[in-house]
């Protein structure tokens, strides 16, 4: 045990020193192991030599410096070539056009080149030379007029290949479509289970597209390419014409690759959200078939409830991944999520609270898809519910699309809530003298209740005498169904026969206002129930 602290000790000790002598050891001169600053000379895109910068004149001013004065000399006709010369002093070698110094070569410009101050200068005499002939000689006018003439004849070439391309293209179409179409497109295909074949044509045609355009692509950017290189003023453009094309997919590579642990924590999420939704939508599903029971839980609030998990599961999800999205960092992406967010606040109040309500009118199950109702004054079965709006189908087969705010805010009538228990209680209304014994009118009506199909025997249909009134009874037939999808059906053949009874019987109905006693009684013989046009095999019940 003693050994073993002994051993701790020393190597602590040592662990300790080596810190020591860590940090009292001299740190290297970073300064000394730099790489001096360099920029290039560049006249009408070529690269004449490097220069070095020094801490009062950046290297690449200086270059720039150096170049004008290349071009103003280049500029200056009466300057000749030969005139331009290499004058050795005691610091540097200075290259002169006249009285005007093109640049000083010093010992450091030299040591760029690996090579002695008086070489080097010998060297870049000769390269501004050359470069001044060149700069001269682009710019005469018989090489402005032969550009333009190679440049026309470069366009009409540039057009006959686009459409040469174009044609072959669309022969090549045509022969695919007559020789391969009604092949891939034939339901015999085996991968018609997978993939539709309407699909994998669609791909080939857009695969053809896209070769297409890269192809005029290419043609353009070597048309491009050639003609900017005619003309001075624009061979800058032309050296960097293929920086522009690839800079912008260097720069969207190179941000994917740095949002590369973004992007996949991304992905982990909507795996993850997906997951869990795919297993919501299963449970509630359950629910709602009723192959799952939760107590106090309605099998019609399964719907609704799955739709507002999955609001909130999108929410929390959208700003859980809000900081992780390529961009969100940046002014330009909160200013327009600012924005879009104040256009969907001002524009979307409406459906806000349509969404709130059809959420309240779900948990409040007021009627179901299926079930004859009344919203206002439209009657009709319902066929869908959605949070915005419930889709109505009228007696008369118009679809009536009501906003769950009007729902919220308007009186519900639904006749098939309680005719699937007991029944659903129609009614007709009829006025009788006082001179008709009220229980002969009794059974008249219920005679009429018997006589109409759709009307349920058990519960029994009952009469109702709502008023006694000046000059007539107002009577009430009642009678249960389990049908309310033939409400209009059944009320109509209940009125038929309702007068078909009393007529039968001679019981006067006093509706309209009864005013005074007529000659003859207003009611119809049963040999006057089928006048023409009526027939008997048409008669209605």
């Amino acid at each position: 045990m003693v050994r073993t602290a002994h051993i701790l000790i020393i190597l602590l000790s040592l662990i300790g020193a080596q810190d020591v002598f860590a940090q009292t050891a001299p740190a290297p001169n970073v300064a000394l192991q730099q790489e001096p600053e360099t920029a290039p000379v560049v006249v009408d895109n070529v690269r004449l030599f490097y220069i070095r910068g020094f801490k009062a004149l950046p290297a690449e001013e200086r270059a720039s410096d150096v170049a004008e004065r290349i071009k103003k000399v280049a500029l200056n006709q009466d300057i000749k070539t030969d005139s331009i010369i290499a004058v050795d002093s005691e610091f540097s070698i200075d290259i002169m056009a006249g009285q005007e110094r093109i640049i000083a070569i010093l010992d450091a410009d030299a040591a760029i080149e690996g090579l002695p101050r008086k070489v080097v200068g010998e060297e870049y005499l000769t390269r501004i030379r050359e470069a001044v002939t060149a700069y001269r000689s682009a710019r005469t006018p018989e090489r402005i007029v032969k550009g333009a003439v190679y440049s026309f004849f470069a366009t009409i070439i540039l057009i006959v290949l686009i459409l040469a391309v174009l044609k072959i293209f669309t022969l090549l179409h045509s022969f695919l479509e007559a020789r391969y179409q009604r092949r891939i497109t034939s339901p015999g295909m085996p991968v018609l289970k997978i993939i539709p074949m309407k699909h994998i044509w669609s791909a080939i045609i857009d695969s053809l597209k896209i070769v297409r355009f890269f192809l005029i692509l290419l043609l353009v950017y070597l048309y491009l390419e050639r003609v900017l290189n005619l003309f001075p003023g624009t061979r800058h453009y032309a050296a960097k014409l293929l920086y522009y094309v690839l800079n912008p997919l260097r720069v969207m590579g190179s941000g994917i690759l740095r949002e590369i642990p973004d992007i996949l924590f991304l992905v982990v999420l909507i795996f993850i959200l997906r997951l869990y939704l795919r297993f919501q939508h299963i449970f509630f599903g359950q629910v709602e078939e009723g192959a799952l029971t939760i107590s106090g839980f309605y099998p019609e609030w399964a719907k609704p409830t799955d739709r507002l998990l999955t609001f909130i599961a999108i929410a929390l999800a959208a700003v859980v991944a809000f900081p992780y999205i390529p961009g969100s960092e940046t002014g330009a992406f909160k200013g327009i999520s600012i924005f879009v967010g104040v256009l969907f606040s001002l524009g979307s109040q409406s459906a806000v609270s349509n969404f709130i309500a059809g959420f309240v009118v779900s948990y409040r199950r007021a009627f179901k898809p299926g079930d004859r109702v009344q919203i206002g004054e439209v009657i009709g079965d319902v066929t869908d519910i959605q949070m915005q709006s419930t889709r109505i189908r009228t007696i008369k087969n118009e679809e009536v699309i009501i906003p769950s705010s009007t729902i919220l805010n308007s009186n519900v009538v639904n006749f098939s809530s309680f005719a699937r228990g007991t029944g659903l209680i129609l009614h007709a209304t009829v006025s009788i003298g006082y001179d008709a014994p009220w229980r002969q009118v009794h059974e008249l009506l219920l005679m009429a209740a018997g006589r109409t199909s759709g009307l349920l025997r058990e519960p029994a249909p009952f009469v109702l005498q709502k008023s006694l009134d000046d000059f007539y009874v107002t009577y009430e037939l009642n009678a249960y169904t389990k049908e309310p999808e033939r409400m209009a059906r059944i009320y109509s053949e209940m009125n038929r026969n309702i007068q078909d009874c009393f007529n039968e019987y001679g019981v006067q109905i006093m509706s309209p206002h009864y005013r005074g006693d007529p000659a003859g009684a207003k009611i119809v013989p049963k040999d006057k129930w089928y006048e023409p046009p009526a027939q008997q095999s048409k008669e209605g019940g």
